[in-house]
């Protein structure tokens, strides 16, 4: 048997739903384009679906403690400056500096939830 998949998507998990999705609303310029009240929303961006669910009552306690998680939630910008003037204007600014890498610059900022999001402005190539 072959595993097969239609689509991907990646999905925030808050019990501050409505908080949540008013930041992202404001954050990306989009309204979502599914809303389930208090249980769901989704907004389509480039290439991939960003879900945030407000998770059961019984499975709460599984979302409750996600500081320091491993996953990002990775924007490719055009200006990083201009983004990160977007989300300090919205009251989050990034906490560190911007850094350099081989693939271009970045920086993390963080969600009202504390969910990390990497802005990301790739390398130019001069030649």
């Amino acid at each position: 048997m072959v595993f097969q998949y239609t689509d991907a998507f990646v999905t925030i998990a808050t019990i501050n739903l409505e908080n949540l999705v008013k930041f992202y609303t404001i954050f990306l310029i989009k309204e979502p384009v599914k809303i389930i009240p208090n249980v769901y929303a989704e907004f389509e961006l480039s290439g991939v679906k960003l879900g945030i669910f407000k998770p059961k009552k019984t499975n709460e306690s599984e979302f409750i403690n996600s500081l320091k998680s491993k996953m990002s939630l990775c924007l490719e910008v055009s200006n990083l400056e201009d983004a990160i003037a977007h989300l300090t204007a919205l009251g989050y600014p990034p906490p560190g500096e911007i850094t350099t890498a081989s693939h271009g610059r970045e920086i993390y900022a963080y969600d009202p939830d504390g969910n990390r999001i990497i802005l990301h402005q790739s390398k130019v190539d001069s030649g």
